[in-house]
């Protein structure tokens, strides 16, 4: 039936040939949109039993090696072959994929058209001999019906290429890997955290979760991420690989871990899920960093279209008065020595009694050490590390009752679950002023004569769990409104260290551990400013060995009348134990939706929402005070220009440096919330 006008010819005998030709072209037909009717006319044979030892012209096939021999085929039936039946029966290799893509292989070209196109040896144009796995091309001497095999010849050859391009790596810059063959089933371990059925619908979740954000990567026009997009077969390793790790760490909370670790993947980030494929294939194939990038502009300057000074003018308006606000926790005045010894002796009589602040268990802790030297009772403390959220109301909760509340964390509705987190100590935060003074008093801020007026400046403290409470373990200051670093130190706290809050802190012990002495500084904490600062502390820092010591540096760059700038300042100021008359709060000049104080707004949501920009990402690296104080003040500054346009529109305007009022000043209030306001509305 076929001819080739290649050096080895090629035919097919009796009714197989004709069976086999018609059901290639057939299958080519319905598979590559042949949509035109051809002519291809052949004859019904009767099939028979071809002749033992037959030739191998007889059963010869399209090969690269003519001299390959066929083996002898059976008797069968009278009934129509199928395709795979009949290339096997005549020697050949032939399989139709799952796209039904016909491939036709000799036996003896099987080995080598199976390996990788890697693997082929390469060929040159102008070779004769027939390729494996395409057909034989037809003989002109064959008239019209040679045309549907010319096409099909030519649309294999299409297929062929299709199928190698889709073989090559796509562009990448990491070396190739190769995962292991596995299923969605669970790990054996020798001591499992939980029943075999609860593990494989936990994995099956999670593998959900992370081909979800697979699918979202490789959908990303970023090109260097093209070799983070992984393969079937490397996310379910990585799922396999994420449940094992849990379940062999903290089999006691297995279950709230790895429910916690899911919904941390389901809320990722593009650049933070690329980073944790990174981690996942450091951890199995190479070692090779990936530089993330944000998507929100991290730097953008904040244009007021004032100079210095005349912004430092209008912010005199909006500087919170802070009468009336003891009750949120702002201290006005220092504790009478009276109260301080009242507190004392409410802490001799408690004998160390404390209420844990993560999970509300009662505990004793020892300032000191008690005499086997432990510094709390109670044990390990489990906890949510997230307050609860209550989900907004719907129509339909007045029929079905209202949303159960739960934790973000792990996703766990309260009650469901005693925590997703365990820590070695129980912890506890102390708020009463009188209290805070008997650890160390409270401080105005001194006057300085002789330094005449300060700028503004904004600042931030960090925390940690001790003994003694919650205490300072960090201060950064920088100047306002330009940002520049003023002071930036770690502070050895009063009480024994129990937990350094990390995750929120960015104080980790080694910090603390390379820090150098502050008064051994190479450079001054202003000239350290004007360098760029990459990164969570790029060396070491510098370190003062008290609370005391941290306050009196602070107090040399203020005056009592110095704008002081924080968010949720009180905070600040209470674990430094300063009261400071002029402070700039921004959750008071952006407050809460729900009418304020005590309801306060983040800062990292303040800073999305008006400035466009995202701060504290470093995750378990925690939060850097010296980016929130940069950020506090960009907010203030971002107000300095509405303000300013409102001042502006009735009538304020600036000699020199000065802000003067419009003739009919009295029509003019201030709002609580620093904006300038007219009677009848602005």
């Amino acid at each position: 039936m076929f001819a080739s006008t290649d050096s080895a010819q090629t035919t097919l005998e009796g009714p197989l040939s004709c069976e086999l030709s018609h059901e290639i072209y057939q299958g080519l037909s319905r598979n590559h949109n042949f949509l035109t009717v051809h002519s291809y006319h052949h004859h019904v044979y009767e099939p028979r039993p071809l002749r033992p030892g037959a030739n191998d012209s007889s059963v010869a096939t399209a090969a690269v090696h003519p001299t390959s021999r066929a083996p002898t085929l059976e008797a069968h039936p009278r009934k129509k072959l199928k395709l795979s039946e009949s290339i096997n029966m005549i020697g050949s290799s032939t399989s139709l994929s799952p796209d039904r893509k016909v491939s036709v292989r000799t036996s003896t070209a099987s080995t080598s058209s199976s390996a990788s196109p890697s693997q082929q040896s390469p060929r040159r144009a102008d070779e004769k001999s027939t390729l494996p796995g395409s057909l034989p091309k037809a003989s002109p001497a064959h008239g019209a019906s040679a045309s549907p095999l010319l096409s099909a010849t030519k649309s294999q050859k299409i297929i062929t290429t299709h199928k190698k391009a889709a073989s090559q790596p796509g562009p990448s810059r990491l070396p190739p890997r190769k995962a292991p063959k596995e299923t969605l089933n669970p790990r054996m371990l020798p001591k499992a955290p939980s029943s075999h059925a609860t593990r494989t619908a936990i994995l099956k979740k999670l593998h959900s979760v992370i081909v979800t954000n697979n699918q979202k990567l490789s959908r990303s026009k970023d090109h260097p991420r093209a070799s983070l997009v992984l393969t079937p077969d490397e996310l379910i390793t990585m799922a396999l690989d994420d449940e094992e790790a849990v379940a062999k760490s903290d089999p006691e909370l297995y279950s709230n871990i790895i429910k916690l670790r899911i919904v941390k993947l389901s809320k990722m980030s593009e650049e933070a899920w690329a980073e944790e494929v990174m981690k996942h294939l450091n951890s199995r194939y190479y070692h090779v960093p990936v530089s993330s990038k944000t998507t929100l502009d991290t730097t953008r300057a904040i244009e007021t279209g004032l100079t210095r000074e005349q912004e430092i003018a209008v912010l005199q308006n909006l500087i919170t008065p802070l009468n009336g606000l003891e009750e949120y926790g702002y201290v006005t005045k220092a504790p009478t020595e009276a109260e301080i010894e009242a507190a004392k002796q409410g802490v001799a009589d408690s004998k160390g009694w404390e209420k844990c602040d993560r999970c509300a268990s009662r505990f004793q802790v020892f300032p000191g050490r008690r005499d086997d030297g432990i510094l709390t009772t109670g044990g390990q403390c489990v906890y949510h590390p997230n307050r609860p959220i209550t989900p907004p109301r719907k129509r339909t909760d007045s029929y079905t009752g209202s949303s159960e509340s739960y934790f973000p964390c792990c996703g766990e509705s309260i009650g469901a679950s005693v925590g997703c987190t365990k820590a070695a100590h129980h912890v506890f935060k102390i708020s009463e002023p009188k209290r805070l003074a008997s650890i160390l008093q409270f401080e105005t801020t001194p006057a300085q004569p002789e330094k005449g007026p300060l700028g503004p400046v904004c600042f931030d403290c960090e925390m940690g769990f001790t003994t003694q409470g919650l205490e300072l373990i960090r201060l950064t200051a920088v100047s306002w409104p330009e940002g520049r670093e003023l002071l930036d130190i770690l502070v050895r706290p009063m009480g024994e260290i129990l937990d350094l809050n990390s995750r929120f802190s960015g104080v980790f012990p080694e910090h603390f551990a390379n820090a150098i002495p502050y008064d051994s500084r190479p450079v001054s904490p202003a000239a350290a400013g004007t360098a760029e600062n990459e990164g969570h502390h790029p060396g070491p820092m510098l370190v003062v060995d008290s609370p005391a010591a941290a306050r009196s540096l602070l107090f040399g760059f203020l005056q009592p009348e110095t704008p002081l700038i924080g968010h949720a300042i009180d905070n600040d100021l209470n674990v430094c134990r300063i009261i400071h008359p002029t402070i700039i709060d921004t959750v008071i000049l952006y407050p809460a939706p729900r009418g304020g104080l005590p309801s306060r707004m983040s800062l990292k949501t303040l800073t999305r929402k008006y400035l466009s920009r995202e701060i504290q990402t470093g995750g378990d690296k925690g939060h850097d005070s010296k980016e929130d104080a940069i950020a506090t003040g960009d907010l203030v500054r971002r107000l300095i220009a509405d303000s300013w346009r409102s001042h502006k529109q009735y009538g304020w305007q600036f000699e020199g440096d000065r802000l003067v009022a419009p003739p009919d000043k009295d029509d003019f209030t201030r709002s609580r919330h620093g904006q300038c306001m007219v009677k009848e509305g602005c």
